[in-house]
Order: C-alpha cells, then structure tokens, then sequence
C-alpha cells in the first residue's frame, strides 16, 4: 500500500508523428502481439497509437515491448480473450509519436467522468429493484495553464485545437510511473482576466479511450 503526491509530474502532447502503418494481424495474446508491414520502423520502447477493430484498443497508446521482423509485442496489453477481443478482428493501423511537447506552466488540472452507468430493474414478483452497471460515462481532464503563447506548447495545443485530430498525451508522475492516453485536445485562446490572479488559458482533453499505465 503507498500513496503519493502529484509534485513535479510533468505532462506532454505528441507533437509529430510516423506515418501510419497497417496492423494486418492481432493475436489473441497476454501480451497481444501485433503483425505490422515491413516498413514499420518500431522498434523495443516506441510509443504508438493504435487503431483496431477491437473497441478496446482502439484508440489507445502502447509501447512496444519485443520486436521479431514484423511482430510487435504490445506491452501491458492483455488480449488474450476472445469474447473481449473476437479472434480475426483487431486489425487496423499504427503510428508512433515520434516527438513530444511538453505543456509548461500548469497551474490547475481537474477530471471529470468516469462515472459508472446502471440499467436498474425490478420484476414484478420483487419488493426491491436491481442494477447492472452498463457504460462508464466520457473522461476529459481539464488545465489552467499560464497565459504565455510564446512557448512551444502553444502552437501544439492551437494546432489540435484546429484540426480536431487525436493526440497522445503522456504524463510523467514523480514515482517515474509513466500514463499514456489519447484525446481531442480544445485551447481557449482567452486568458482569464481576473484583478490579483495569474492569467490563464484553459485546456481541455476528452479521452477517446482508456489511459495505458505503465510502472515505469
């Protein structure tokens, strides 16, 4: 059992990327591996973005963990199930983030969603209802970041903020655990303009997926 405070973590935006790759196989797995093209260029601890045909990778950002040719291991990702992740079905496209901006001058972050979702029912023969939980709801996080457009993250966030593509996000946290997700990334230019307080912009991140999490 440990808990920890969030000092000193730092967070970045994927700020270039390879050209897409095609995923042609995903094998049921623990850890998943991927068959990719012969110019695929990923090698031990790239990070990447993948698109599948399995609602639950797709979307999402990995590392890659062991390379063989044109065998991807997808680390931490455990597909192992085919009722989860039906056999034949994850195929899809890969990029690696091939650079990094990180987000300087936060000053607040906040988390929304998440929530779980319930159906509640009852039979007529019961006294009581029921629930099964169902969907969780959208998770977005949100920042106050200090108003200076001149640093290199501004032009990044105004950049997603424009054409509404996804972006991987990687968040470094002091313990050097390491939390990858991809999201639609929204930039209010305005600064804030409140007497005595530090002016700033907000940022707003709604995940498309889970987040991917790896210990260091």
């Amino acid at each position: 059992m440990a808990v920890s405070l969030p000092n000193g973590a730092t967070i970045a935006v994927g700020s270039s990327y390879g050209a897409s790759k095609a995923l042609s196989a995903f094998s049921n797995a623990n850890p998943g591996v991927m068959t990719l093209e012969a110019s695929h260029g990923i090698v031990v601890n790239d990070i990447f973005e993948a698109t599948s045909g399995w609602s639950r990778a797709n979307g999402n950002v990995y590392r890659a963990s062991v390379i063989a040719t044109n065998d991807v291991t997808v680390e931490g990702l455990n597909t192992s199930s085919t009722t989860m992740f039906p056999a034949g079905s994850g195929t899809g496209t890969i990029r690696e983030v091939s650079a990094w901006t990180q987000i300087t001058q936060i000053l607040e972050t906040s988390t929304t969603g998440g929530e779980q979702q319930f159906v509640t029912y009852s039979f007529l023969e019961d006294d009581a209802e029921h629930q099964i939980p169902t969907v969780k709801s959208p998770i977005s996080f949100k920042f106050k970041v200090g108003d200076d457009a001149s640093l290199a993250h501004y032009a990044v966030l105004a950049a997603a903020d424009a054409d509404r593509q996804q972006r991987a996000v990687r968040v470094v946290l002091p313990s050097g655990s390491v939390i990858y997700w991809s999201a639609y990334i929204t930039l209010q230019k305005t600064p804030s303009l409140a007497k005595n307080e530090v002016m700033g912009l907000e940022v707003t991140m709604s995940l498309i997926n889970q987040v991917t999490r790896y210990t260091s």
